[in-house]
Parts: C-alpha cells; structure tokens; sequence
C-alpha cells in the first residue's frame, strides 16, 4: 500500500471523527437544559375562602309533605316500574323477589301473608306511613340495616314524593295526605333594596270653613 492510500484512510478517519465531535457539541448546544430555580412542579392550588367569608347556601330541603302536595301519581307510576322487576302493585298481585305492594301505605312492616321477610325488616316495627316510605325509598339499607333489599335507593325527592302518592293511590285505604305547617305555606318573600314601600297618600285639603251669615 503506497503513501497515497495511507493518507486516505487517515483523512477519511478525521473526517469521521471531526463529524461526530462536532454533532455531539452542536446538540449539547441546541438541547441544552436549563435548571429550574427550584426543583419540582408548580401546582396552582385555588385560593382558600377568608376566615369568615361567607360560602354558597345549600339549597334547603323541601319538607315531604309539602312535596306530596306537590307530586304527580302519573309521574309515580312511570317511577314504579323501576320497581316491577322485584315488586307488583295491583290489587292481589303475586309475590316475586319482594312482596306486592298493593296497600303497603298505613300497613305494618313485614304485613304481606306469604312472603319471609327479613328479620331486621320484622325487628324494625311500625307502620308504613309516608315519612317512612320517603326514608326507606331514599336509602332502604340506611333506614333498615341488614335488609335483604339490594336496590340502591331513588336520590331525587320529588321522584319518592310522586312514587308514593301512586302507591297511596294503590290500596283500598287511602291515609290523609301529612298537614303542611303554616311556616311551609308562606314562602318567603325577596327583598330588594329597589323596592320601595308604597308613599302614603297625601291628605286632602280641608274644606274651607261656612262663613257666617251677614245681617241683612
């Protein structure tokens, strides 16, 4: 191999060399990372509310009575048929998972001849009135620990209100709807400071007093 070779594969060698030093020195400069001040993420946290500021007012709760007054037993037999799986309503309705529910309103727990109930729903006692009904259809585990009824519960009041107006409308004895207190009647009524009392009415003037009569 002659000199001529020899200075070949040494420049192509350089060339080589020179091409990965410089890529590596030209991405150290291009990519090079910065350090934040302070190690970690920032993570925006809202603000929390002032020692005594005033926080959003939960709505309040409508007493059931009221919304019994209120409901629809139209509405009420649309609810029950996420009950007919396990339920009937109608007069002699056969048992099925649960028992038939056909003048369950003013009756006491565990009533229904034929069907085993659980013995929590047997130790709880007392009569299906319609505070009741309201407590069992929102949570039946929460009202009666250790029934054997697995539904979750309806969450929405107006929807228990409506179910149980058609389950009153279900039975041969129909109990008088709950009274709705007085202070659940008036409703509040806003204020605003642009409202402004009616202005009383400015008297009349005076009739002007008879003059006397002159001597003729």
């Amino acid at each position: 191999m002659d000199a001529f070779e020899l200075n070949k594969i040494a420049g192509a060698v350089l060339l080589a060399l020179l091409v990965i030093f410089g890529t590596k020195t030209m991405s150290n400069i291009l990519f090079k990372a910065h350090k934040p001040e302070k190690p970690g993420y920032m993570v925006e946290v809202p603000d929390a509310p002032a020692h005594g500021a005033d926080k959003t007012a939960e709505a309040p709760q409508v007493p059931f009575a009221t919304l019994l007054a209120n409901a629809n037993a139209e509405k009420g037999m649309g609810v029950a048929k996420k009950c007919s799986a396990c339920h009937t309503f109608d007069k002699g309705g056969k048992n099925k998972i649960g028992p038939n529910l056909y003048g369950v309103l003013g009756s006491k727990l565990g009533a229904s001849d034929g069907f085993a109930y659980s013995n929590a729903l047997k130790a709880k006692g007392g009569t299906w009135d319609y505070e009741a009904l309201n407590q069992f259809l929102a949570s039946p585990k929460a009202f009666i620990q250790g029934t054997k009824m697995s539904f979750a519960g309806i969450k929405k009041d107006g929807q228990r209100a409506d179910l149980v107006l058609y389950m009153r409308q279900q039975g041969d004895d129909k109990p008088p709807l709950p009274e709705i207190k007085a202070m659940e009647k008036a409703a509040p009524e806003a204020t605003s400071p642009e409202v402004k009392a009616p202005e009383a009415a400015a008297p009349e003037p005076a009739a002007p007093a008879a003059e006397a009569p002159k001597p003729q």
